[in-house]
């Protein structure tokens, strides 16, 4: 089932219809939308770091930012799909990102996970 789904997606994107679509949009607004796909790009990568390095407060804000475009991108006449994709798949990271950072400070935070034992030779 998901094999067939992941092979749909992809005859999608090669098929001349995507090509034209994304040909069609006009040079400013396609750098933008492709400048846009830095941020999900930067937070899948984030993704394996330690979660000590996680800014809860910038996390927040890039979770409000990518749901304000996502509404933009939907509500512009004609809709801009590549702009709301690319911000769906932030807004996705991003609360991955936040879920890591909530469980690192719950788990006990820098205090838990820094604690270095020392033991006495005899």
């Amino acid at each position: 089932m998901a094999a067939r789904l992941f092979r749909k997606g992809l005859d999608h994107l090669k098929s001349k219809e995507f090509r034209d679509y994304l040909l069609s949009i006009s040079g400013d607004q396609n750098r933008i939308s492709i400048a846009n796909w830095g941020l999900p790009l930067a937070a899948m990568s984030d993704m394996k770091r330690d979660p000590e390095f996680i800014s809860g407060k910038m996390t927040t804000a890039l979770c409000i930012y990518s749901m304000l475009f996502m509404r933009f991108a939907w509500k512009v006449q004609p809709r801009n799909m590549l702009l709301f994709a690319c911000h769906f798949s932030n807004e996705v990271c991003q609360l991955v990102q936040l879920g890591r950072f909530t469980k690192y400070r719950l788990e006990g935070g820098p205090q838990k996970h820094h604690s270095v034992e020392v033991i006495p030779s005899s």
